[in-house]
C-alpha cells in the first residue's frame, strides 16, 4: 500500500526519525514520540477516509455571510461624530511659552521621597523635603534621587496654566461660570460636586461656550 505521497509503508521503516516529522508537519500531526509511534500515525492518516462537507453545511455558511453583507447597517451604531476640543486664543508669546516648558519637562526627574522604594505608602505620596542630619538624599548622594531646587523650574509666563493653554478655574456651581472668559478660561469642577449639579453645570458651560476640563463621559 501506497502513502498519499506516493510512500509506500515499508518505505517508513528505512526512514529516519527526522524525515518521520517531516512527513507529519506537512499532515500538522503531532510529531512527539518514538519512532514506532510516529509510523503508527502516519499509517493512520493514510487509512482515515477523506471527508467531503456536506451539502448543509455549504447552506450555513453562506446564510452567515448574507448575514454581514450590509456591514453598513450595523456600523452606524458605533459611529460617533468626532468633536474637536476647544482650544484657547493664544499669543504667539504664550504658544512659545507652553512650547518651552513641555520640551523642558521631559529633562525633568520624578522627585521622590526618602525611602520611597522601601514603603509603599511613601512611593504613593508626594514630595517630602529631607532634614535628617545623616540623611543620603539631603546630602546629595546620586543614588538616593534628586532634590526639588529652583533650577527645575519651567517658564515663568506658563506657569499654572493648562497644558492646552487655559487657565484653570475651580467650579462647584452653575453661577462661578458667570464672568468666566471663554477664549482663555477653562472651568474644572471640584471633586465633592454631585451627579445632578455637575450635569448642570455641565449643561452651562456648554451654554456659554466654555471647556470643561474634567467632563465625565456619559455611560
Amino acid at each position: 500500500r501506497r502513502h498519499e505521497g506516493g510512500i509506500e509503508m515499508s518505505d517508513y521503516e528505512n526512514m529516519t526519525v527526522a524525515e518521520l516529522k517531516e512527513l507529519l508537519k506537512e499532515a500538522g500531526l503531532p510529531v512527539s514520540g518514538k519512532k514506532a509511534d510516529l509510523i503508527a500515525r502516519l499509517q493512520e492518516e493514510a487509512d482515515a477516509p477523506v471527508v467531503e462537507e456536506s451539502a448543509e453545511e455549504e447552506e450555513e455558511e453562506e446564510d452567515i455571510d448574507d448575514d454581514y453583507e450590509d456591514e453598513d447597517d450595523w456600523e452606524d451604531d458605533y459611529d460617533e461624530e468626532h468633536v474637536a476640543r476647544q482650544k484657547p486664543v493664544l499669543s504667539e508669546d504664550m504658544k512659545a511659552a507652553l512650547a518651552l516648558r513641555a520640551a523642558q519637562k521631559k529633562g525633568t526627574p520624578s522627585f521622590r521621597r526618602t525611602e520611597w522604594f522601601r514603603y509603599k505608602r511613601l512611593s504613593r505620596s508626594g514630595w517630602r523635603k529631607p532634614h535628617g542630619m545623616d540623611n543620603k538624599q539631603r546630602r546629595n548622594f546620586k543614588y538616593r534621587g534628586s532634590l526639588v531646587r529652583i533650577g527645575h523650574g519651567k517658564v515663568n509666563a506658563a506657569s499654572g496654566l493648562h497644558p492646552s493653554g487655559f487657565e484653570e478655574v475651580m467650579v462647584h456651581n452653575p453661577s462661578d461660570l458667570d464672568g468666566m472668559d471663554a477664549e482663555t478660561q477653562a472651568a474644572r469642577v471640584g471633586a465633592t460636586v454631585g451627579g445632578r449639579k455637575r450635569e448642570n453645570i455641565h449643561s452651562r458651560a456648554d451654554e456659554l461656550g466654555i471647556r470643561v476640563l474634567n467632563r465625565r463621559r456619559e455611560r
